[in-house]
């Protein structure tokens, strides 16, 4: 049995090498290509771009489609196949208990890989196959940890820092490979500080340093061509979760629900970190976009979604005095969480005892209960919602 620690740190592992992907690059200045590789060709980059603006804003069918006319183009290279699979990374990014996506996901890496190894094969100095390959056993390693499957997952991590180091030494990559040496600065630094036992192991790993990853990933987040939004997406997770810098998550955030307006990740990201910082109202509008892009079944909108834009609108009617609107909305909360199987998540257990509470003031004692104890089923005896459900049931005589 794989331990929860050791599920944290293959994911974190897995993510140093994961990221050697393809981003939104804005407007930069396109650099030669002398090395005829086909990343660094100056009308494809173009082309690329419009291409993965439209995958980030999850118009998949335009992204696609164009995906199609470049494998079409080039079937023997890995960059299509490539492409493809990023954008179902980026289904199953909005809600990664979401299987239905995995199968074909991984077909299309598979291809990738195949060709990346064909050309490795033919030239074992080609420094854009072993970057492909870094970028394709990091991704499938992701998934594969996501997925418990942990031997899976450790040979495409395996697989992937070989390739990873491979693919250094080639200046014009700069700064996309800087990506990977931002992350692995911050984690092989982090791992330790926030588990301990795990010391002898990051031991055997370079020594990192924090800050200085932090001022990588900016960098790569304005300067990249490639990987620029994947910089970003990790800065404003880092940045909300880790640094408590919310002001920072936010501006990210910001920028890239901006940008990519139809994107439900960075949707409700960008509400979340509205919240944070105490700017509600506006919170509450972006959560009720969300809910009502649900209602009108926009693709990528779905449950998971509901169950944070559902919780940020009843926590603000719950502090202004607006009990029945928050019912409403914790209800919704509820009922997103369970649609989505997340019953484990705080926003449900917080939204449970709400209710309960709520309940127990208009003498529905008996139905109280019932939210109290469904926080004890789902919520770990040490989580602070089930020591709060025990005790108000304790001080109520529930």
């Amino acid at each position: 049995m794989i331990s929860p620690v050791w599920k944290v740190i293959s994911s974190l592992l897995l993510m140093l090498v994961s990221c050697q992907v393809f981003a939104q690059a804005g407007d930069p200045v396109v650099p030669a290509n002398p090395s005829g590789y086909l990343l660094l060709d100056k009308g494809l980059q173009y082309r690329v771009t419009k291409s993965i603006n439209s995958m980030y804003d999850f118009d998949f069918v335009t992204a696609e489609r164009d995906f199609a006319v470049i494998m079409y183009q080039y079937p023997e290279h890995p960059l299509p196949d490539f492409l493809m699979a990023l954008g179902y990374w980026w289904r199953i990014e909005v809600d990664v208990t979401n299987t239905k996506f995995d199968k074909i996901f991984i077909q299309y890496l598979d291809r990738a890989n195949e060709k990346a190894e064909r050309m490795y094969k033919e030239d074992p100095k080609n420094k854009e196959a072993a970057f492909f390959l870094a970028a394709g056993y990091g991704f499938q390693g992701r998934l594969y940890s996501e997925r418990k499957s942990w031997t899976k997952a450790t040979w495409a991590g395996r697989n992937a820092l070989k390739y990873m180091e491979l693919s250094r030494g080639e200046e014009e990559f700069n700064p996309e490979l800087l990506l990977g040496d931002a992350l692995f600065n911050y984690f092989s630094v982090w791992i330790p500080e926030n588990y301990p036992i795990l010391k002898p192991v990051m031991a055997l790993f370079p020594k990192g340093n924090k800050q200085l990853g932090l001022q990588q990933l900016e960098t790569v987040a304005s300067n990249a061509f490639y990987t620029r939004v994947e910089a970003q997406y990790f800065l404003f997770r880092l940045y909300a979760s880790e640094e408590k810098r919310p002001y920072d998550a936010l501006r990210i955030s910001e920028y890239l629900h901006t940008k990519f307006p139809n994107n439900p990740y960075f949707h409700r990201s960008y509400a979340r970190h509205l919240y944070t910082v105490g700017r509600w109202t506006e919170s509450v509008e972006k959560s009720v976009e969300i809910l009502d892009r649900i209602e009108q079944r926009q693709y990528g909108y779905e449950s998971n979604s509901g169950r944070f834009a559902a919780f940020y609108v009843a926590e603000y009617n719950n502090r202004i005095g607006n009990k029945a609107e928050a019912k409403k909305y914790y209800l919704k909360t509820v009922a997103y969480g369970e649609e989505s199987e997340s019953q484990e998540s705080g926003y449900y257990l917080h939204s449970l005892i709400q209710l309960g509470k709520m309940e127990s003031e208009s003498k529905n004692k008996e139905q109280a209960r019932k939210y109290f104890d469904q926080v004890k089923k789902y919520a770990k005896r040490k989580h602070p919602a089930h020591k709060e459900a025990r005790d108000f049931i304790k001080k109520n005589k529930l």
